[in-house]
This record gives C-alpha cells, sequence and structure tokens, in this order.
C-alpha cells in the first residue's frame, strides 16, 4: 500500500524517499537491461521509472503487446518483474501523451487517421503547429481508454498493494505544454461548443452578453470570436479560455485516474507532472502549476511531479529552483507532497556538440531539491539507449520512433552503451548522501523565516494569447516585467543569499494569515484582481507588513480601474519610465546605510507620497520617490517600484525595516553560499549547504543566533553541497517503522563536520575529505573508533577529529554499544 499522507509518501505505512532512474526497457535490447539496473542501484537509486509507448507497443489497429510478443524489448511486465527481482521500486508512465521525443509525441500515426476531428486549430483557424488533440474528444478517448485497459491489466497485479513494486503512475504527460510553447489555444469545433457551455454555466446572462456578444449570433460567430478576438475582448476572452483549459485538463486527469481505479489499480498515488522550465531557467515553470493545480488537486491519491531542466546550479539560478520548490509545495493541497519525476540529469550535451552543463550540476540540483521536500527524485535520463526504426515509412526524414537519431539519451550519465559519462560519479556520490539519511529526509521539513512569498497562479494564465492583440501583449508585458525580470530575479537571489528561507502561500487557496505570517514577499503587477488587492490592504491594515516589488495594481485583469492597494497605501502613482537606447534612468538611494551610490535602472515608477511614508530611493533628475516606506492603518510595506540592485546588505536593512532577520547566517566575505535547515519529527535538524562558486569557503555558520559546529568553520569545496547533522538522536536499536520509537535516545549527535556514508543503528559512517572533520556525540554509550583520528571522552561528550582526504572519500566508522 502507497500513500499520500501529511507530506509524506508511505509505503507500508512508512515514510519513503524515492530516488529514481529513468529507464527506457523499449529503447534497449533485453539483454542489456540488467546490467542498466545494476548501474542505477550502483549509484544509489532504488526506483526504476519508466514511459510506456502506446506508439510502439499497438503501431496499428489491432493487438497492443505489452509482453514482447513481437519484439523482445517491448516486453514491459518481463522489465517490471526483473526491476522487482532486484529490489527495485517501479514507477509507470503510460501516457497516452509522453512526449519523450517520441513522433507525434508518443500516439500512434493510426489514431490521428482514424479521428481527424481530434486535431485541433490554433489562432485564426490555422493549423495547429503541434501534434496535440482534443483530449475530452470522444475518438480520442475510446482508442485511449482501450489503451489504458490493457495496460492496467498488467499494472493491477504488480501494484504494491498487491505485492508487487509498483508504487505510483503518472497520468499523461505535460498537459497543456504543447498550447504553451508554440502559443495556441488548441480547439477544435467540439471544444469551442464544450467553451460555450462554460460560459453559461459561469456567468450570467448580463454578464456573458457583455464579455462574449458573439455567442448570441451563432457558432460560426463565437467560433471567430474566440480565434480571432477583437483588441478590446481580447484579453476577458484569453481569461476565460484559460480557466476553461483548466477545468477540461483536470476532467481528463479525471478520466485517467478513473480508468484506472476501474481496471483494478488501487492502492497507489496518481501523479501529474507539471512542466515549465526551459532554457536552463524556471521563470516560466509557474505557467504549469497554473494550468494543472486543479487537475492535482482533486484527490488526496493525485500528486504533483515537476519538470526541472535547469542546467547549472549557480548564482544565475539558484533561485529558479528554490522558487519551484516552493512554489509547487504552496500549489498542492495540505498534507500532499511534492516530487520531480523529470529531474534533469546527466551532461547536458542534448545536440552532440561537446557542449554541456558541469559534473556536479546535478550533485547541487539533488541537494536542494531534498532540502526542500521533494519526496521522489528521478533522474531523467539515467540510461541511454537506441531508437528503432518503424515499421510504417512515413517519410519524415528517419522513420525511426523518435526525432533524435539512431542514438537517444547521450547526455545521461550513462549512455546507450552504457558506459558511464563524466557525471556518473558525482550523481552517484549525491545519490549516497541523500540514502544514508533517506530515512530522515523522506519526513523532513524546511525551516522557514517569518517571510511568506505571495504566491497568485492567475499571474500565469499567459500561456497562450492572441498574437495580434496590443491589449493581450500589454498585459503580459506588465506581469513578465515583475514577475520573471531580471529586477525580481534579483531580489529573491539577494535576499536567499543573505540567509533567509520562506515558505510560499497560494493567496488564491489560502490567504494571509495575520499573526502567522509577518512579512510578504511579493511582486506585483499593474494587473490584479479586485478581492486579492483587498486581501492585501486588509493585512497591511491590520498589522501586516510586506516587502513588495514592482508595478502598484491599477486595474483588475480585465483592464478595469482598480487601485484598491494603492489608495490603502495612500500613494498615486505618476510616471513610469524605462530605459531605451539613449535613455539611463538612473536611482539615488536615501536614507539607507547599505547603500549611497546612484545607480541605473531598466525601469521605474515614480509615485506622490503621503507625509508619514520615507523616500529610500529617487529617481534623477526630478527626485521623485520609486522606492518607499509606507505605513498602512497599523501595518506598513516597503515597496520597490524600480529595478532592482543585487547587494545583500541592502536586502538585510530592508527587511530589518520590517522586523525581521534571518536565522542562518555565514561570515564569508563573497555571498555566493546557500543555507537552509530542515527540522525532524523525530528530533534534531539537518543543515544543506551549498557553494555556489568556483572557489572552496572555509567559514563559521550561525543558527538562530548561535555559533554552531563548536564554533569551528566549515570548509566547502567549490560548486559542491554539505548535509549535516545537527542534534541528531540516535538510538542503537533503531525501529524498522515509520514511527518514532518511545524512550530517550542511546546518543545525540550534536555535530558532524562529514556527511553521512551510512547509519544503521549504533552504526555510523562519515565520508571524510577535509583534513580533519569533527564529530561531536553525547551519549553513555561505549564508543570506538574505526578509520584514521582520534577519540575523547570527558564525561558523556565524545569528540572524534577523523583525517579525510580532499582528493577522495575517505570512510570513517564510530560504533556504538
Amino acid at each position: 500500500m502507497v500513500e499520500l499522507r501529511n507530506g509524506t509518501i508511505r509505503i507500508d505505512g512508512t515514510p519513503t524517499l524515492l530516488l529514481g532512474g529513468e529507464i527506457h526497457y523499449f529503447r534497449l535490447p533485453r539483454d542489456t537491461w540488467q546490467d542498466r539496473i545494476d548501474r542505477l542501484r550502483e549509484a544509489g537509486g532504488n526506483c526504476v521509472a519508466s514511459y510506456v509507448p502506446w506508439l510502439c507497443h499497438q503501431p496499428e489497429p489491432g493487438p497492443i503487446d505489452l509482453a514482447g510478443h513481437t519484439r523482445p524489448e517491448l516486453d514491459l511486465w518481463g522489465f517490471m518483474d526483473l526491476c522487482r527481482d532486484n529490489g527495485l521500486h517501479f514507477f509507470l508512465r503510460p501516457g497516452p501523451f509522453i512526449m519523450a521525443e517520441m513522433k507525434n509525441e508518443g500516439i500512434p500515426y493510426w489514431v490521428y487517421e482514424r479521428h481527424p476531428e481530434i486535431v485541433p486549430s490554433g489562432w485564426d483557424g490555422t493549423p495547429c503547429p503541434t501534434r496535440t488533440v482534443d483530449l475530452l474528444a470522444p475518438g480520442f478517448l475510446s482508442e485511449a481508454r482501450a489503451w489504458y485497459r490493457a495496460v492496467m491489466a498488467g499494472a493491477a497485479p504488480r501494484s504494491r498493494a498487491a505485492g508487487g513494486n509498483l508504487v505510483g503512475i503518472q497520468l499523461d504527460n505535460e498537459i497543456g505544454m504543447l498550447s504553451w510553447v508554440s502559443n495556441s489555444p488548441d480547439l477544435t469545433d467540439g471544444m469551442l461548443r464544450d467553451f460555450a457551455g462554460f460560459l453559461q454555466a459561469r456567468y450570467g446572462p448580463a454578464e456573458l452578453a457583455r464579455r462574449h456578444p458573439a455567442l448570441a449570433d451563432g457558432e460560426a460567430a463565437f467560433r471567430r470570436s474566440i480565434l480571432s478576438p477583437e483588441d478590446a475582448r481580447a484579453v476577458p476572452s484569453w481569461h476565460d479560455l484559460a480557466a476553461f483549459h483548466r477545468e477540461r485538463y483536470a476532467r481528463y486527469v479525471a478520466t485517467l485516474r478513473s480508468w484506472a481505479l476501474e481496471d483494478g489499480l488501487a492502492g497507489v498515488p496518481f501523479l501529474v507532472n507539471v512542466h515549465g522550465t526551459g532554457g536552463g531557467r524556471a521563470t516560466s515553470f509557474p505557467i504549469g502549476i497554473s494550468q494543472l493545480q486543479a487537475a492535482y488537486s482533486q484527490s488526496p491519491d493525485l500528486m504533483a511531479g515537476s519538470d526541472l531542466y535547469l542546467g547549472n546550479l549557480d548564482r544565475n539560478t539558484f533561485q529558479d529552483l528554490y522558487l519551484a520548490n516552493a512554489l509547487l509545495l504552496a500549489s498542492v493541497p495540505d498534507g500532499a507532497p511534492i516530487g520531480s519525476v523529470e529531474f534533469e540529469a546527466g551532461s547536458g550535451d542534448y545536440g552532440q556538440t561537446l557542449g554541456g552543463y558541469d559534473d556536479g550540476a546535478t550533485d547541487r540540483k539533488l541537494r536542494m531539491c531534498a532540502a526542500q521536500g521533494n519526496r521522489f527524485l528521478n533522474l531523467y535520463l539515467f540510461a541511454g539507449g537506441y531508437n528503432r526504426r518503424m515499421d510504417r515509412r512515413t517519410g519524415d526524414g528517419s522513420d525511426r520512433i523518435a526525432f533524435t537519431g539512431g542514438r537517444h539519451g547521450f547526455a545521461a550519465p550513462v549512455d546507450p552503451e552504457g558506459r558511464p559519462n563524466r557525471t556518473f560519479a558525482k550523481t552517484a556520490r549525491s545519490l549516497a548522501a541523500l540514502g544514508a539519511v533517506a530515512d530522515l529526509l523522506a519526513e523532513a521539513e524546511e525551516e522557514a523565516d517569518p517571510l511568506v512569498y505571495g504566491f497568485l497562479p492567475d499571474d500565469f494564465e499567459t500561456e497562450c494569447r492572441y498574437p495580434g492583440s496590443l491589449a493581450a501583449a500589454d498585459f503580459v508585458r506588465a506581469l513578465e516585467r515583475t514577475r520573471s525580470g531580471h529586477g525580481w530575479e534579483t531580489v529573491v537571489r539577494s535576499l536567499l543569499l543573505a540567509g533567509f528561507r520562506f515558505r510560499a502561500r497560494d493567496l488564491r487557496r489560502q490567504p494571509l494569515r495575520l499573526g502567522e505570517d509577518r512579512v510578504l514577499l511579493m511582486p506585483t503587477a499593474r494587473f490584479m484582481a479586485p478581492e486579492i488587492q483587498e486581501d492585501l490592504a486588509a493585512f497591511l491594515r491590520g498589522g501586516g507588513r510586506a516587502l513588495l516589488f514592482g508595478e502598484l495594481p491599477l486595474f483588475d485583469r480585465d483592464g478595469a480601474p482598480c487601485r484598491i492597494l494603492a489608495d490603502a497605501l495612500s500613494v498615486q502613482p505618476l510616471d513610469f519610465r524605462s530605459a531605451g537606447p539613449d535613455f539611463f534612468p538612473s536611482v539615488q538611494p536615501e536614507g539607507l546605510a547599505s547603500i549611497r551610490d546612484e545607480f541605473r535602472v531598466g525601469w521605474a515608477w515614480t509615485h506622490q507620497l503621503p507625509p508619514t511614508a520615507d523616500a529610500l530611493f529617487r529617481l534623477y533628475p526630478d527626485g521623485a520617490p520609486c522606492g518607499f516606506d509606507v505605513r498602512a492603518g497599523q501595518g506598513r510595506a516597503v515597496v520597490l517600484a524600480t529595478d532592482a540592485i543585487g547587494q545583500v546588505a541592502l536586502y538585510r536593512e530592508l527587511a530589518a525595516r520590517l522586523g525581521i532577520a534571518p536565522g542562518l547566517a555565514h561570515d564569508h566575505p563573497d555571498d555566493g553560499i546557500w543555507m537552509t535547515a530542515t527540522r525532524l519529527p523525530g528530533g534534531g535538524r539537518l543543515l544543506h549547504l551549498l557553494n555556489l562558486d568556483d572557489s572552496d569557503k572555509a567559514f563559521h555558520v550561525r543558527l538562530d543566533g548561535r555559533r554552531r559546529f563548536g564554533g569551528g568553520r566549515l570548509i566547502l569545496p567549490a560548486r559542491a553541497g554539505l548535509l549535516l547533522p545537527l542534534d541528531l538522536p540516535v538510538r542503537i536499536r533503531a525501529d524498522s517503522g515509520g514511527d518514532i520509537p518511545e524512550g530517550p535516545p542511546d546518543a545525540v549527535l550534536v555535530f558532524s563536520t562529514a556527511e553521512f556514508a551510512a547509519r544503521s543503528g549504533g552504526l555510523l559512517a562519515f565520508r571524510c575529505r577535509a583534513d580533519t572533520e569533527r564529530i561531536v556525540l553525547r551519549t553513555r554509550c561505549r564508543v570506538s573508533l574505526q578509520g584514521p583520528g582520534t577519540l575523547r571522552r570527558e564525561g558523556d561528550r565524545v569528540t572524534v577529529h577523523a583525517r579525510g582526504r580532499p582528493d577522495r572519500d575517505r570512510i570513517v566508522r564510530i560504533r556504538l554499544a
């Protein structure tokens, strides 16, 4: 039985961290399956995941071969059973859409040929630029139902509830992604009729006539009004269309889930994967959240899993990954866990150009995701393979099952020929570090400072817009300037490097709570729903505090005037200035200790302030305020209505104005260290650290105002991470279930400057790399040391100085008895 409960994945009642690797059985000769499984086990994985390509298993109408009758590599059941025999969990991804660089995204050609009505149109009635379909078209559903019935017939008896190794199943893949990447509304005639019914149920007669007058003129007029909207109606029409697609995605997921349950697949969770990263960034990732939140929030056995493609994790991008995890966690129902079902792994040389990422990129990303509470991390792709030629000749230049050539996954940690590439060793080391504390990470919760990120999924309903509309373009530019521009990422990056940790809150689903949410952190745009503006104003009037970045809202989401928040702050927006080829707007700080010099900005919005407000930044030369500290009722807000400058001391000062300070700090003069801490239900903490720079760093750490690690320094190698225990209870006879054993622990591991290599009852193994690693325990037990170093006892305090080797791992073991 696999359950989603209290933010965890529980397998037979035990919280479990799934460390998976994607291995495409259908792309590998059957006699190589065991070798690739061995490689995953060697790397430290405990779960195999794979797509199941409908295109390959039923290339033409007729029998569906999932047992390898037509080709040996198509024996899905044999592959799952082999993974079971090797002690590995299995995660199934049967589509119907799977992408995976497959032709038609994995849908058989004959489905399109038999049901041409399922192919949608784009804007202005142009052909759809992708191979998407109407997911709820009866023709598509009838064929997909037969496909699911065949898959579930073999999957159900292999589920964990039935004694097998299947622990989860993904429903379709990246739903809505094709519409986003192609800027296409993806509408068929049947969907337009469905859309008309959706609108009639959503609005009363008067409002419906105002927003969609063409509905009264017949189907053809309504079709034209949606696919080629007038500029004045483009934005409201687009918002309604976005809401309609989200409701349909939820219906589609509910349909697939119901099929699986009808076919006997019970006792395992269903996962919806969320797309949105691209180009090595995750600024657009919340678009996927916005599209699919309703789909993965409708049942307690549904789980959200991210697709994370961020390349290197460095100073430029680490805040993207932190926000992607935080926003996904904010979007799920209370108590639901999150994971990453496509966690980019490997060299990144996707074009075979000898380019790519540094060897430790996967390691750093894994560590951050584990720290932020991901319970399933699936390395995609773990092992490469081959794209065979299809029996059908399509004339597309290759006739192969996928468009990447004969070899596939050549950037994976294990290449198509089974050879580990340059990233394998560091990936395995990362999985070993996580695996040594997997039982702790399976239910650890990241701590947070009294700072909450205000998330509005509404601001990301921008996956497609009518290209001929100036109003729609202006709306999107306004949103993107603040939600994903370099100014906002500079604010978030600076706060994280200053040591702040924060949770996000979906303001549509979880309104702000006075007392619990001390300081709100939020990007704001000139368009914002009236009810959200009112909630923010009430929060400030009641004593809440906020750090706001961007433009104060002047309109609602349809473009009607709405200034509730600006009026609550008693400020008057005056003039918007933006940089141009011959114009270089500059801002002068005022009254700030951390920054005194003028700096250039890309844009600024000046304001008239009430007498009680303090200007913090003024635009040259007229001195009009574009950043200020203003009171509203019993609360106050610091508003940055201009591009931001990256300076850690500035954001510590601004936070101090709002009454908060970071709980974590270090004393290294450089800023390139990210830190967080997770609290464990059984007591103790784990400290997570990443060095984002190319140089080693030595520094002291303060947590909760107290210097840790005995006052000594930590050594954090270049572009590496550490996962260190603090005040961790140790029990010689550990409980094997998911519950915390009763009674006091046998020892407390006060701290270690070395990571765990393994833990088993009274045996603690550490991976030592620094010249001298320090391990301190508090215990009355007998303690022995195995490995180079010294052990000294003073009462119940035991101090071990272990000698490591910077050039390679040295394992030192401590045994308690």
